[in-house]
């Protein structure tokens, strides 16, 4: 990171009142654990083709159902206040 940059953000983080700078520091480490881990989809490819059609018709459907559904408390959980 760039001194400039790293300068920028703490002159932001001083003004700033200290509940919200907790909320900054929180997102900062949520970004460094949440750093993507995984495979190239091309690593993935040998599964290709393995689920059973009818399989796919139940996880197509069971997706469908779930997606249908609002849930209410969820939507409003996620909120920042």
């Amino acid at each position: 990171m760039s001194v400039l940059l790293k300068e920028q953000i703490l002159e932001q983080l001083d003004i700033l009142p200290y509940e919200q700078q907790r909320r900054i520091l929180d997102f900062a480490r949520a970004l460094t654990v949440s750093a993507p881990v995984g495979v190239a989809g091309r690593e993935l490819l040998r599964f290709a083709g393995t689920i059973e059609e009818d399989d796919l018709q139940m996880m197509a459907q069971a997706i469908e159902d779930g997606c249908e559904r609002v849930d209410l408390n969820e939507m409003t959980s996620g909120l920042l206040l």
